[in-house]
């Protein structure tokens, strides 16, 4: 990923990072794109995906953890080292995912909190 933002990613329930270096595909083109082309994502990198349930991983060169994630910033589904040419399956409590290098979201578990940091666009009930 060539450009990247202070998009960091925390998982409150294990006290620990998830992203250090992230970026946000907020908008029809880059939710799209996602990470078609990128030839990988080094450790800390990842990107969020906004109003997303689902994710497909074709055109991509290498697998990658995708932790599905609630308006509660709740985490509701991790598929863990999802090969190229795959699709996810649907998550409907999910309002975003996180797409990260295959084995960085080891520990994390379903029913895990979330903290983002960096996008202010987000929208969490309470």
């Amino acid at each position: 990923m060539s450009k990247t933002s202070p998009l960091q990613i925390d998982n409150l329930t294990r006290n620990t990072t998830l992203v250090s270096s992230g970026r946000v595909a907020d908008g029809y083109w880059s939710r799209f794109r996602g990470l078609m082309g990128v030839t990988g994502l080094k450790a800390g990198e990842g990107l969020l995906i906004t109003h997303c349930n689902s994710i497909h991983t074709h055109f991509m060169r290498f697998p990658i953890d995708v932790v599905y994630v609630s308006r509660s910033l709740e985490v509701v589904h991790v598929d863990r080292a999802m090969a190229p040419w795959r699709f996810g399956r649907i998550h409907r409590q999910s309002s975003f995912v996180v797409e990260l290098p295959a084995g960085a979201a080891a520990g994390t578990e379903v029913g895990d909190v979330l903290a983002v940091r960096g996008y202010q666009r987000l929208m969490v009930n309470g």
